[in-house]
């Protein structure tokens, strides 16, 4: 295993002097060679545009958590009540329509980890947000290109977090980031139905520093999970080996993805802890870790 001490991990200038007290769902936006992603708590969707720093923000009328685009540009967005189209205006303005919502088995939930599959489906998983609890009643969910919100595929889940791709499409990964779970699962995953099958346990992070939050899919087939509570990035092969680990400067990053022109930067989002925060923790980073990504696939539908 690489420990790759050597990569030059820096802060995103564009991203703003600011901090997000919750930054999560970094998204290459290769039609703008932009970078976009959420502050939960903040209610906002941010976009940098890295060339030439320009920094924007939208507000939204509730938590967001996730997000994925359609050709047209729309937002597709995994909040507190449900699943919403935004359509991105003028800074700080935006329009939301709702578009569906799960049964949710109590209150004080919202959705968590979200993107699309190779084929254009949005997978979403939801969570109780008060995490000391450790309440199970999260499930994962798949919205398809005819609006239609599936019921829960995967349930039982704490803190749902760590979706992904293989290449092909052909496993999904899907983590448990809580820390009385703090694992990585693989399933077969048909790609005409839609429908992942033969869960196992891909890695065990309870064996290795930190707990399983947003994951990327590198163009080799290896899964980079972030390790929330350990400031670091690990990759995994397609058999769940680890062979390698970078040190970020934030305690709590979140969520990483592939983007930049060659899609050769890796961008890492991060928490700014309520205490003991450093004075990187809440930003967003950029590194180059010596292997490409792949396109952030599209919702295939209209929104």
């Amino acid at each position: 295993m690489g420990a790759m001490a050597n990569l030059k991990v820096e802060r995103l200038e564009a991203a703003g002097p600011l901090p997000a007290a919750t930054g999560e769902s970094p998204v290459w936006r290769a039609a703008e060679q932009a970078l976009y992603w959420v502050d939960i708590p903040a209610k906002k969707i941010v976009r940098a545009r890295v060339e030439t720093g320009e920094r924007t923000e939208w507000q939204l009328p509730e938590q967001v958590a996730c997000i994925a685009f359609n050709r047209e540009g729309t937002v597709l967005a995994g909040c507190e009540s449900g699943l919403f189209a935004v359509t991105l205006g003028e800074a700080l303005q935006a329009t939301v329509r709702k578009l569906a919502a799960p049964e949710f088995p109590r209150g004080g939930m919202r959705f968590n980890d979200g993107r699309c599959d190779r084929q254009g489906r949005f997978w979403a998983g939801t969570m109780v947000q008060d995490m000391a609890a450790a309440i199970p009643d999260g499930a994962l969910y798949r919205f398809d290109g005819k609006g239609v919100l599936s019921a829960p595929i995967i349930d039982s889940l704490i803190t749902q977090n760590g979706l992904g791709w293989s290449p092909d499409g052909t496993t999904m990964y899907l983590s448990d980031s809580h820390p009385l779970r703090r694992l990585i699962w693989a399933f077969d995953y048909d790609v005409e139905t839609g429908e992942p099958r033969n869960r196992r346990v891909f890695a065990d992070l309870n064996h290795y520093a930190g707990r399983p939050d947003g994951a990327a899919v590198d163009a080799e087939g290896c899964y980079w999970i972030c390790a929330n509570d350990a400031g670091l990035l690990l990759r995994f092969t397609p058999q769940g080996k680890l062979d390698r680990q970078i040190a970020v400067p934030a305690v709590k990053p979140t969520m990483c993805a592939f983007g930049g022109t060659r899609l050769d930067t890796l961008f890492v989002t991060s928490i700014r802890p309520g205490n003991g925060a450093s004075e990187h923790d809440g930003h967003v980073f950029a590194v180059r870790p010596g292997v490409t990504g792949l396109p952030e696939p599209e919702f295939a539908g209209p929104l």
